[in-house]
């Protein structure tokens, strides 16, 4: 059969059988179908869906397309877990998360992926540390993981190899936006990294790929459903993005922003409060923990002991990153050549901000993709983002940008004022942490 009548059948309407979606899994892994044909496909997908069967089978294949780690002779003596966030701007959660859950007794093999449409990536950010390594053999992953606590890398060639290439065209193609495509992606890495639970964060607002809480829920309740069929316990954290997370939005930038949180320098509320959050749901899910009170009190105290920070600094070491980065960080990490203020153009209230616009800014300045090919300026991006709430005017800026350029200042300047409105009045607060969905709810 033509793969040219698998995409007319979608295209149609039609449902997939196991058979197509194994034959374009198998197409995606070795190569064989080309990527115009895989662009029809996922945008076929994404104007008619698929059924949960059909989710089923595309997450399964994909998993199944490489290694899936088997964790059970290792002998960890705690709960393989991890957390996914289905994208944002500014979301650096998993730097501060994977170590803090490791330094509560949890193991932490953390699959990311690069930036996709507007949002940053937590492998293009974190690669912004010298030397790191984020597709280490499988031997180095374990050995990390099991001697440390946590890794954060990327897909390997062993692990769900058709997702990876899948997830590179889809973010090129204007298809990222796609319940089911999305929950075969993510849960597809988590099957390969042998996870046995996994705690998601669902964003909702104008820096998400979906704006309205309903259409997220739906997100939510697909995942939980679909990891219930394989066994996976799975927990979702509808979260707020109508805005900035934390006060970074690049790559160094966040890399910067999340070693201080670590270190209790400096800890941005909205961040803390995802972050916190989000871990203590692990630790409760895996049972590490009997309730929340205890979870986030645990968490805390992960992270004013410095033991967070030190296993982190233990995984950057591990992975071929500089063994005093911690102390010498601001030494390793790129800086732009042009830094300055961007001030609006009148005084007020930051009421509200177009998320999204701000994640696209970075992009124009450098720090993200056009085309898969495109290489980063891991240096560029906005610091000191002022968050929804706080005056802004000549004495406090939108945000601190980094540029390579004064043209490319200037831009950014612009772009940062139209994403931002300001108002007379002080905007109403508005909650980080919408809604927690768990399988009881599906």
């Amino acid at each position: 059969m033509l793969f040219k009548e698998t995409i007319r059948k979608k295209r149609d309407g039609g449902a997939l059988s196991q058979d197509e979606i194994q034959r374009f899994v198998a197409g995606l892994a070795d190569g064989s179908i080309p990527a115009e044909q895989v662009s029809a496909l996922a945008m076929a997908i994404f104007l008619n869906s698929m059924t949960a069967d059909e989710t089923g089978a595309l997450t399964s294949s994909m998993a199944a397309s490489g290694v899936i780690i088997d964790w059970s002779a290792d002998d960890l003596g705690g709960p393989v877990v991890d957390k996914h966030s289905t994208g944002g701007v500014g979301d650096k959660v998993s730097f501060p998360l994977a170590p803090i859950a490791a330094a509560c007794g949890c193991f932490v093999p953390m699959i990311s992926g690069r930036g996709l449409g507007h949002t940053g990536g937590t492998l293009d950010k974190i690669e912004s540390i010298p030397g790191y390594c984020t597709t280490p053999g499988l031997g180095v992953l374990k050995e990390t993981v099991k001697s440390v606590g946590c890794a954060i890398i990327g897909q390997t060639n062993d692990l769900a190899p058709a997702d990876r290439r899948f997830y590179s065209i889809r973010d090129v193609t204007g298809t990222v936006e796609s319940v089911p495509l999305i929950t075969a992606s993510i849960l597809s890495k988590k099957i390969a990294a042998g996870n046995e639970a996994l705690v998601m964060d669902v964003k909702v607002g104008t820096g998400a790929f979906m704006s309205s809480v309903d259409e997220v829920r739906g997100l939510a309740q697909s995942i939980i459903r679909t990891a219930s069929t394989i066994g996976l316990k799975t927990r979702a954290l509808i979260t707020d993005m109508s805005q900035t997370l934390g006060r970074t939005a690049g790559n160094a930038v966040e890399i910067k922003e999340s070693v201080d949180y670590l270190m209790n320098v400096r800890r941005d509320p909205r961040l803390d409060e995802v972050v916190q959050a989000l871990c203590a749901e692990m630790l409760v899910l895996t049972g590490v923990e009997g309730d929340h009170t205890a979870a986030r009190a645990r968490t805390e105290d992960a992270i004013v002991s410095g033991r967070a920070l030190e296993i982190f600094a233990r995984m950057i070491a591990a992975l071929g990153g500089p063994p005093d980065f911690i102390e010498r960080h601001e030494h390793y990490l790129p800086a732009a050549t042009v830094v300055a203020p961007a001030f609006p153009d009148q005084s007020g209230y930051l009421s509200a901000v177009d998320a999204r616009a701000v994640g696209n800014a970075v992009i124009n300045l450098g720090g993200g993709r056009r085309r898969v090919e495109d290489k980063l300026d891991l240096s560029v991006g906005f610091t000191e983002i002022a968050a929804i709430g706080e005056r802004v005017g000549p004495d406090h800026p939108l945000a601190i940008i980094h540029a390579a350029s004064q043209n490319d200042l200037e831009r950014a300047t612009q772009d940062l004022k139209t994403a931002c409105t300001i108002s007379d009045d002080l905007p109403p607060a508005s909650p980080v942490i919408y809604e927690v969905i768990d399988d009881i709810q599906v």
